[in-house]
């Protein structure tokens, strides 16, 4: 696919992964569409970039935006939908558990609703993440939701061809969920990659590019892309 004047619907396309996304899409002369339930928070844009507020999980809100910015070519979600919950699993909130599968329910919406209007050469990505086939300690609820991602992906994809989706799994991405700064924000992701085969954080537009390789190659369906550093093999 060559993304020159298509119309892309990106959401979390405000902060990181996904607004490295949209930024690259407008890059190459798309048209961007860059969804989030905080659009504010993107700064300033580029004149290809259009911003709007949604929340993936508000159903009724997701179809009537589809509606109006119909048909498109790209779609894109790196949306996170909720909270995400951490710890050992004997031990953890279940309640936190349960709702970290918003993420899921968001990207399942974006799916089922987005088809509909997405041209019949166009391309979906889901972003998802290592933890999905190799989880440390603590990340079982990112384990369990990314697998079933991943999952979905698979199973739909044939459902929805000849529109292709994909999904990209980055490792540990320097990007602004996490909230710490300066030496604790260095020291908290020395720690996290250390055992890495490429032992640093990666970039979002890093992650970014792989998501337009989903996009522009035609001949890539059902298949997770992994951007992770060396997490599954270290």
């Amino acid at each position: 696919m060559n993304v020159a004047g298509r119309k892309a619907i990106v959401f979390g396309g405000t902060s990181g992964i996904g607004l490295a996304a949209a930024q690259q899409l407008a890059a190459l002369g798309a048209e961007v569409i860059a969804v989030s339930r905080n659009p504010e928070k993107a700064g300033d844009v580029p004149d290809r970039i259009t911003l709007e507020r949604c929340d993936v999980r508000d159903e009724d809100a997701l179809s009537r935006l589809f509606e109006q910015h119909a048909p498109f070519d790209i779609l894109v979600s790196a949306a996170t939908g909720g909270e995400r919950s951490f710890g050992p699993f004997l031990e953890m909130d279940m309640g936190g558990y349960q709702r970290s599968f918003d993420k899921l329910w968001g990207y399942a919406n974006v799916v089922r609703h987005g088809t509909r209007h997405l041209t019949e050469d166009g391309a979906i990505v889901l972003v998802s993440g290592s933890p999905a086939r190799k989880a440390k300690a603590g990340q079982v609820a990112l384990s369990s939701v990314g697998a079933a991602v991943e999952a979905l992906v698979r199973a739909v994809a044939p459902e929805i061809a000849p529109r292709r989706l994909n999904v990209v799994s980055p490792g540990s991405i320097d990007t602004p969920m996490v909230k710490l700064e300066g030496e604790e924000r260095a020291a908290f992701y020395a720690q996290a990659t250390a055992e890495n085969v490429i032992p640093r954080a990666g970039t979002p537009d890093e992650v970014a590019q792989a998501i337009l390789f989903a996009i522009q190659n035609d001949f890539v369906t059902g298949t997770t892309i992994d951007v992770d550093g060396g997490w599954l093999i270290s």
